[in-house]
């Protein structure tokens, strides 16, 4: 986990208030999940989110939200489900509708100290 949010937390941030769903698509991940994608702006980093392949959709979110406790509890999942080692895309399995609860609640200035509190 250490070394995940230390890869994630060197990215450089521009708009520290800033905790916006940039974008979301529902697409597949990329065939090469090495490949960087150009429309992720810088202090920035893309997240695939869902409960299994069929249902993921890609958010764009600002790595200022590796600091509160709520994204350390999805990174946590997302090691559980997956392990320390996943190479490529960050996936976060959860269901969509609750990761954009915990977007919008960040954006209303709240920070939820679990899940729980969204679901």
């Amino acid at each position: 986990m250490k070394k995940l949010m230390s890869r994630l937390s060197r990215v450089r941030v521009n708009h520290s208030t800033q905790y916006s769903m940039l974008r979301s698509e529902a697409s597949d991940p990329p065939a090469d999940p090495t490949k960087r994608r150009s429309d992720v702006p810088e202090g920035h980093f893309p997240v695939y989110v869902g409960m299994d392949q069929s249902s993921t959709r890609r958010f764009i979110v600002s790595a200022e939200l590796l600091r509160r406790p709520i994204f350390v509890e999805l990174l946590n999942r997302s090691a559980q489900e997956y392990g320390y080692e996943q190479r490529g895309v960050l996936r976060i399995p959860i269901n969509i509708v609750v990761f954009e609860r915990v977007l919008e609640s960040l954006r209303q200035g709240r920070d939820p100290s679990s899940l729980d509190e969204l679901i």
